[in-house]
């Protein structure tokens, strides 16, 4: 398994485990114990990482490698990482120079705050004994950590159970261990973090370790558990259990649990499905996405729908109702409790793409949801129909204006500074497929939806059709000026055709939608966001903040957008048992290949698109995993990844 990998551990909470395959961590976001307090917005980091060394009658070595400033890797443990496997949870075989290997283990639990670790020694124990000293800061996940003075060293013990409070107001860190531990506080300045340093962002920090944990492998395997407890009679339970105990019975759990899914996909679908107060929502990836709007519902279907998760779609979907405004539903929740951001034109109309499917996928449900998912439904139609924020309005030919200087509405949001990369302000062309079919199913409740559809259809029709490119224009009425367009070659296009309900093109115009997407776009990872004809096209996501971003819309692949392409190959080339295969053989192989090189069932966001084997971007998201279900499920009717 190729070194750069990257592996995720989440608790169904919104707080997770992350690190490399390698050992050293290179992301702020890598750490041993994340929190999510309340909400997936509200997050600490408390355990960013530990110190490991075993001691045998050869000497004492490492086990861990980290990375600092300007570049030094210490101590040596990588290098005897001998192997690394990722189910049923992230686990490291390293070789001694005596010629033995010591295994250790890393699993976080399900609905709780805890991760827990575990080593053991091949061989005779007999003289060996194992260091292991934590670091912890009890930070905010986007921020970095520098020494100071009010972190608080001292812990409060209880039997086995060592309790840090770190600061004020930040949750606290519970350690047990199956070994001793000896206080000894130091600050450990300048842990260096290349992905950081990549990202343009701030790349060094500085952490506390008060202590180490010191374990006699003679007694059998080396158990350390991190936690953040709350009351209740789960965290009682850990209190007065020893830790071997307590990891017996989480093991047991979590084995049993995973073992239940039909495959690492399946089971990686269960990550992004958290707690949201009492409801639920979907995290939009890992590891510095939070519940977004527009991911959260394009997402449902997938993870949701075409799995069976019924009961976690009608959660979710209700749980959103509550929070139209303007006929907006809100693009994030920002991390620490702020108001949510209503920044978006299309998390409204997927909301409702989101409940269309969820009413087919259903026989019955109580009409009081029925009730509230319409309400919610009819509010955005309304909204949207008159006029709400950021000049979003239906435009007198029934298509929808969308856009303000400045501010970032669709999809392809990335914006540097005050410079906004694709503003597309004007009738982007997803949009108005995604406000065509709204319209539609709104008006199954409101007939009164059903001429604004059909005057919109016509219009979309005729001024988004580019003889010239045999394919649609990606904006019309382009800066709001009537008859200015955007000819860019793009991916959005494809909703015209798949991925929604309703097609808004057929015959010669869907083949040709079809045609030079994939000829110009498809990917084996997924679609490149800008044809590399384009002078803008930059197929490289890389550099400083402003040369990545600017790059992440101009030509750098997004898996998601592939079950669209695939459901409009199949409309366009029909739906038939020989074409499924071909569809399969031809869009679904070489990105399941890679998930299996890969090896550890998420999905990357982003690839570049002159090197499409190689991750990039966000480790971690839902949507592009969501899809490859769908499709997997739903258009292509197998019964499940491979």
């Amino acid at each position: 398994m190729a070194p750069e990998l990257e592996w995720l551990e989440a608790d169904g909470l919104g707080g997770f485990a992350s690190g490399t395959v390698s050992l050293p961590r290179t992301r702020r976001y890598h750490a041993l114990l994340i929190r999510a307090d309340g909400s997936p917005a509200h997050r600490f980091v408390l355990v960013n990482g530990a110190d490991v060394f075993v001691r045998t009658p050869a000497g004492r070595f490492a086990l861990s490698s980290q990375r600092y400033a300007p570049g030094v890797l210490t101590p040596d443990g990588a290098d005897r990482v001998a192997s690394f496997a990722p189910e049923p949870w992230p686990a490291w075989t390293f070789r001694l120079p005596e010629g033995r290997t010591l295994r250790q283990e890393l699993f976080v639990t399900r609905d709780r705050a805890a991760t827990v670790l575990t080593w053991t020694l091949d061989g005779d124990p007999a003289g060996c004994s194992l260091e292991v000293r934590p670091f912890f800061s009890g930070r905010d996940p986007h921020a970095t950590h520098h020494e100071n003075g009010a972190f608080n060293f001292t812990p409060t013990r209880t039997d086995d159970l060592l309790r840090w409070q770190p600061y004020v107001g930040v949750p606290p860190i519970a350690v047990k261990s199956s070994g001793s531990y000896r206080h000894d506080p130091h600050w450990y300045r300048n842990f260096l973090y290349p992905e950081e340093s990549a990202r343009g962002l701030d790349d060094t920090e500085d952490l506390a370790s008060p202590g180490n944990f010191i374990f006699d492998l003679t007694n059998g395997e080396a158990v350390l558990v991190l936690a953040s407890p709350d009351d209740g009679p789960d965290w009682d339970s850990f209190r007065h259990r020893p830790a071997r105990e307590v990891a017996a019975g989480w093991r047991e759990q979590e084995r049993a649990r995973r073992a239940a899914f039909a495959s690492p996909l399946h089971r990686a679908a269960e990550d992004y499905l958290v707690r949201r107060g009492h409801g639920r929502t979907i995290i939009a990836g890992y590891p510095w996405f939070t519940d977004w709007g527009r991911d959260t519902f394009i997402s449902l279907r997938g993870l949701c729908l075409a799995t069976g998760r019924l009961d976690a779609a009608r959660a979710i979907l209700l749980e959103w109702a509550n929070v139209v405004s303007e006929g907006m539903m809100p693009n994030c929740f920002p991390s620490g409790g702020a108001q949510p951001e209503y920044n978006s034109v299309d998390a409204s109309l997927w909301f409702i793409i989101a409940v269309q499917d969820y009413f087919a996928a259903v026989s019955r449900m109580p009409v009081a949801e029925r009730r509230a998912l319409l309400a919610a439904t009819e509010a955005i139609l309304a909204g949207y129909a008159r006029g709400t924020r950021f000049g979003i309005r239906a435009d007198t030919d029934g298509l929808l204006f969308a856009g303000q200087p400045g501010v970032q509405l669709t999809w392809m949001d990335a914006k540097v500074g005050d410079w906004v990369v694709t503003p597309r302000m004007g009738k982007p062309v997803e949009i108005q497929a995604l406000w065509i079919n709204a319209l539609r199913f709104g008006a199954q409740g409101n007939p009164a939806w059903d001429e604004l559809a059909g005057r919109a259809l016509v219009s979309f029709r005729q001024k988004f059709w580019n003889a010239s490119s045999g394919c649609l224009h990606d904006v019309v009425d382009e800066d709001f000026s009537p008859g200015r367009t955007d000819a860019s070659v793009r991916p959005n296009q494809i909703f015209a055709v798949g991925g929604l309900p309703f097609a808004l093109l057929e015959g010669e115009q869907a083949a040709g939608v079809v045609r030079v997407v994939g000829e110009q776009l498809v990917t084996p990872l997924g679609l490149r966001s800008l044809t590399p004809s384009d002078p803008r096209y930059c197929p490289r996501y890389a550099g400083g903040v402003r040369a990545r971003d600017g790059a992440y819309h101009q030509g750098t692949v997004w898996p998601w957008l592939l079950g669209a392409f695939v459901e409009a190959w199949l409309r366009v080339n029909g739906n038939t048992a020989a074409t499924r295969a071909e569809a399969r053989t031809r869009f679904l192989t070489p990105l399941r290949a890679h998930l299996r090189e890969a090896g550890l069932g998420h999905v990357s966001e982003i690839a570049d698109a002159d090197a499409p084997h190689i991750p990039r971007g966000c480790p971690f998201q839902a949507w592009s995993l969501a899809e490859l279900l769908r499709i997997e499920h739903g258009v292509l009717g197998s019964d499940g990844p491979k």
